[in-house]
């Protein structure tokens, strides 16, 4: 039998909290007690309880379970990334879903936006990105732009769409990502970028650069996501340092 995805458990938990079978104020079965009951592995369970977590039905705290928080999910969606760690697990529980690749050159702005020479030639991936369901509306769309060596890695981007392109690249190539360099703007949808997402020409929205730097500094992956304002947040944490 196979396992099921993080998606479905979410999924049914969420049914369940709705339902009322776990109750406001009520704590969830352990995680030990999900990975038997489901039949899959302890990280597959994490991944879901995290999911309900961004969504807010839940909370979780070491020592003391998962406490149903909400019986209805947030409408935002709300990462908090503070490491690459973060990001990569960003990658694992929200699906890319391939629209186009194809080999680009860059001129004028995207040149500027990717800081890369004039006429520097890119592998683009183009996706939506869905919060684990399929029918509902997406969270953004991302065009992530790659060495054109990488066609491989850019094929199994299609197959493999729970795990982030940087690191398909590490386990294909070796090369890997040692920072991130994040840039949030704020912007207004394209009427292309509008029918893609199922929102109105000229909605409020984030624009989110990433580049994806090795450790010797060199860039080797450059996304560009767009994600709908009522549909995404951004949420960092900033501690003050011991010096």
């Amino acid at each position: 039998m196979n396992r099921p995805h993080f998606a479905d458990i979410a999924r049914d938990l969420t049914e369940g909290i709705a339902s009322g079978r776990y109750p406001v104020g009520s704590t969830l079965p352990t995680e030990l007690e999900l990975r038997d009951h489901y039949q899959t592995s302890r990280h597959t369970v994490r991944a879901a309880l995290h999911e309900l977590q961004q969504l807010g039905l839940v909370s979780r705290r070491k020592n003391a379970g998962t406490r149903v928080e909400s019986a209805r999910p947030r409408n935002d969606f709300r990462p908090s990334l503070a490491s690459v760690d973060d990001v990569v697990q960003f990658g694992s529980e929200h699906l890319r879903l391939v629209q186009s690749m194809e080999e680009v050159v860059a001129t004028g702005k995207l040149a500027t936006t990717l800081q890369c020479a004039e006429g520097a030639r890119w592998l683009r991936v183009s996706s939506l990105r869905i919060d684990g369901d399929r029918k509902s509306s997406p969270i953004g769309w991302t065009d992530v732009y790659i060495d054109p060596a990488y066609t491989e890695v850019a094929e199994a981007a299609r197959l493999q769409p729970d795990t982030l392109i940087s690191s398909l690249i590490e386990a294909r190539y070796g090369r890997c990502v040692a920072e991130i360099q994040q840039d949030v703007h704020g912007t207004l949808i394209s009427a292309d970028m509008a029918d893609r997402l199922h929102v109105e020409k000229g909605t409020a929205a984030l624009e989110i650069v990433r580049r994806y730097l090795d450790s010797s500094g060199e860039t080797f992956e450059v996304s560009i996501s767009v994600h709908p304002a009522e549909r995404f947040s951004v949420s960092m944490r900033l501690k003050r340092s011991d010096a």
